[in-house]
C-alpha cells in the first residue's frame, strides 16, 4: 500500500456507511472500515476522531453555510442572509441523495447517532448566531434567526431524502423558508 491513497476520507466515509447498513453501527469496528477501504487504521484516524465522525461532515456544512451567511450583501435582511448559507449547503448534496438517505437511516437506528447529530446542529446554530452578531444583528433576533435557520435545513433536508421526492433539496429548502415566512407573517391558515 503506497504512502499517499487517492479520496482516502471518501473511500473511508463510503466503507463506513456500507458496513454500519449492512451490519449496524455498534458492530462495526475501525480497523473493519479501514480493511474495506483498502488503507490502514492509522489512516483513519488521520481523517476521523472516531468511527461516528465519518457520518459527520458538519464542518464543512457549517463553513459553507456560515461563510455564505457572512458574504451576503450588508444591505440584506438576517432572514435573507440566512437563505445564502442555505443556498451555499444545499450545494454540498448535489447528486448525493441516496448517500444522505442510507446515513440517515443508520442515524435513525442508534441513539447515540443521533444524539451526536442534535450536538452538530447546535454548533451549526451557534455558529450562524455568531456569524449574525458579526453582522450587527442584535439578540435575540441572531439566535433566533440561526435557530429558525437551521430547522429549516433540518426540514427541508427531512423532506429531500424521502423515497418519493424528486426536487432538489435547493428547492426544498427554499420552499421550507417560504412557508416560514408565510407563518411568521401571519399568512398561514392551514
Amino acid at each position: 500500500m503506497g504512502r499517499w491513497e487517492p479520496n482516502a476520507r471518501g473511500r473511508l466515509a463510503e466503507a463506513a456507511l456500507g458496513l454500519y447498513s449492512e451490519r449496524g453501527f455498534e458492530q462495526t469496528t475501525v480497523a473493519e472500515i479501514a480493511k474495506r477501504a483498502g488503507l490502514t487504521e492509522r489512516t483513519f484516524f488521520r481523517h476521523y476522531a472516531d468511527k461516528r465522525e465519518v457520518l459527520f461532515g458538519a464542518s464543512e456544512l457549517q463553513e459553507r453555510f456560515v461563510r455564505a451567511v457572512a458574504d451576503a450583501p450588508e444591505s440584506a435582511a438576517p432572514i435573507d442572509a440566512l437563505a445564502s448559507g442555505l443556498d451555499a449547503a444545499s450545494e454540498m448534496f448535489v447528486d448525493r441523495r441516496e448517500y444522505a438517505r442510507k446515513r440517515q437511516a443508520v442515524i435513525i437506528a442508534n441513539p447515540e447517532l443521533q444524539e451526536r447529530e442534535l450536538i452538530k446542529l447546535a454548533s451549526l446554530s451557534a455558529a450562524l448566531a455568531d456569524t449574525l452578531r458579526r453582522r450587527g444583528v442584535a439578540e435575540p433576533a441572531a439566535s433566533l434567526t440561526a435557530e429558525a435557520g437551521v430547522a429549516v435545513f433540518k426540514v427541508g433536508f427531512e423532506r429531500w431524502i424521502a423515497v418519493i421526492e424528486e426536487r432538489t433539496l435547493s428547492q426544498l429548502l427554499r420552499e421550507s423558508l417560504a412557508e416560514l415566512k408565510t407563518v411568521t407573517a401571519g399568512g398561514y391558515r392551514g
